[in-house]
């Protein structure tokens, strides 16, 4: 595993995000099963975990801080604020909330710092110059080392980065979800330094080849039930996209997923990707992809095949979708 660097951060080529161990893509795992395969990931070479306080809520922060004590001065722990977590999917990025729950997400985390902290969503009734200003007053105390920003449109991170020095952005990215290319986020990103973070490298799941028409989400513990974009209709209708992956991972030896994750590995030096998995048979390999090489060539196929490809239905529901920060 090599390393790369966000802003000044330097992490693991791939990361692991840990949500869906305690959230949103189902029921929770039972806490051994997400300890083993966050200590797994680590002892594959992975030293960046991805977190949020809206996680569970809170469970998933306790979960990252019990699993990596062991070894936590040798990782690097990404977190985030910005949700009111109050029943609704409001959100809350005031000064005085954000020192809240940095305090408590230290506690949660058992630990004395953040790595990375970000905006987990753009708050339209926050300039965000106040925003990057309570960060850097919390870097600046030792309790933060790097701000972060998701979702945010690239005016955004100019303002921010004008106050702070934006490390990551952390946005939804992969093959079929070409948006950050075109919204000006990833080219802001590389002009000024800044490390990419994309959630959903694989789709949420599917990309990985294993999802069909009989596909069913929980509507009680599963978000992808209410995504357009899971609909099975939708699940139909975007399989081009995993025949593409699907060719490639023949022509190289690899799997769909891992095909997924090398295109991502080479489309830019500065992209950290933190693919989740509760399974220690997917995070073996997930973390596989660094070994697939995708030669200019390659790049240069999988763009025209995947430029005639129409992806349907949204990532999102509308309800999250209208959290993305538009702003100009």
């Amino acid at each position: 595993m090599k390393t790369r660097k966000l802003g000044d951060l330097e992490v693991s080529e791939i990361g692991a995000g840990c949500m869906s161990i305690s959230a949103n893509y189902g029921p929770p795992a039972p806490i051994d099963q997400g300890i083993e395969v966050i200590r797994a990931a680590y002892e594959k070479g992975v030293t960046f975990f991805d977190t949020a306080e809206v996680y569970g809520p809170y469970t998933n922060e306790k979960l990252v801080g019990e699993a990596l004590a062991p070894f936590r001065d040798k990782v690097s722990i990404a977190t985030k604020f910005g949700f009111a977590i109050d029943g609704t999917i409001g959100l809350n990025s005031k000064p005085e909330h954000i020192r809240k729950v940095v305090e408590e997400s230290l506690k949660r985390l058992n630990t004395d710092r953040i790595e990375l902290l970000y905006q987990h969503r753009v708050d339209p009734a926050v300039p965000i110059e106040d925003v990057a200003g309570t960060v850097k007053e919390l870097i600046q105390e030792g309790k933060v080392r790097h701000f972060g920003l998701s979702q945010p449109s690239a005016a955004t991170i100019r303002k921010a980065h004008a106050v702070q020095p934006v490390a990551a952005v952390q946005s939804e990215y992969a093959i079929w979800s070409p948006d950050v290319e075109r919204n000006g986020v990833l080219a802001i990103c590389e002009v000024l330094g800044i490390g990419f973070v994309p959630w959903g490298p694989l789709g949420l799941g599917y990309l990985t080849g294993k999802m069909g028409s009989s596909t069913r989400f929980d509507p009680e513990t599963d978000f992808r039930g209410e995504f357009p974009r899971f609909q099975p209709e939708s699940l139909v209708a975007n399989m081009p996209i995993v025949d593409l992956l699907k060719r490639y991972a023949e022509k190289k030896n690899a799997t769909p997923a891992q095909i997924a994750l090398a295109w991502l590995l080479a489309r830019k030096p500065f992209i950290v990707s933190i693919p989740g998995t509760r399974s220690l048979d997917h995070l073996t390999e997930n973390l596989g992809a660094v070994n697939v090489q995708l030669t200019p060539q390659d790049m240069e196929e999988i763009e025209a095949a995947r430029s005639k490809i129409t992806i349907h239905g949204e990532i999102m529901s509308a309800r999250h979708m209208a959290q993305y920060d538009h702003s100009v």
